[in-house]
């Protein structure tokens, strides 16, 4: 057998293989994974900027929080896709990317009312979005990080409201 077809069996079988690991996880988890990732990544992001910009102190200690906890929960994602050879996003995603400039250019208190807006809402879509990975989820292990992720998502909301009510 010549080297080019020794060769060529060689990338299709490592084509072969990296293709089933992507298969291994289903479009809907695939998606999640991504949307995930992107999400966490922006609000380490736009928590940065709220350390700078916000005014109250009871906004900066839940910024800081969203750092902990996302900054955590993003780790945790690319360990599990890793996995399954998934690639996940760089950055946030243009949306959020936005936003955040939308936000960087405010300060004290106009700053503080429209971060916890943005988190109000932004909360209320994630916890929808792991909810539905954590009960219909195909990926054991995306299904179960769905589901240990979920009751954090739930404090930030509760710590979003009480802020935002201030």
């Amino acid at each position: 057998m010549s080297r080019y077809k020794v060769m060529l069996m060689a990338a299709g079988f490592t084509g072969l293989v990296s293709m089933q690991a992507m298969a291994a996880l289903s479009h809907a988890d695939q998606d999640f994974a991504k949307k995930a990732a992107a999400g966490g990544m922006a609000e380490v992001s736009l928590a940065q900027v709220a350390q700078q910009n916000a005014e109250s102190p009871e906004v900066k200690q839940f910024a800081q929080r969203m750092i902990a906890d996302h900054t955590q929960a993003n780790d945790e994602l690319k360990q599990l896709t890793q996995q399954n050879n998934l690639a996940l996003p760089a950055a946030p995603d243009s949306k959020a990317q936005a936003e955040q400039k939308r936000l960087s250019a405010m300060k004290g208190s106009a700053f503080d009312t429209a971060y916890m807006r943005h988190e109000l809402a932004d909360h209320r879509q994630d916890i929808a979005e792991f909810q539905r990975e954590a009960q219909s989820g195909k990926d054991p292990a995306l299904k179960a990080f769905a589901q240990k992720t979920l009751p954090v998502l739930r404090q930030h909301l509760q710590m979003a409201e009480a802020a935002a009510h201030k």
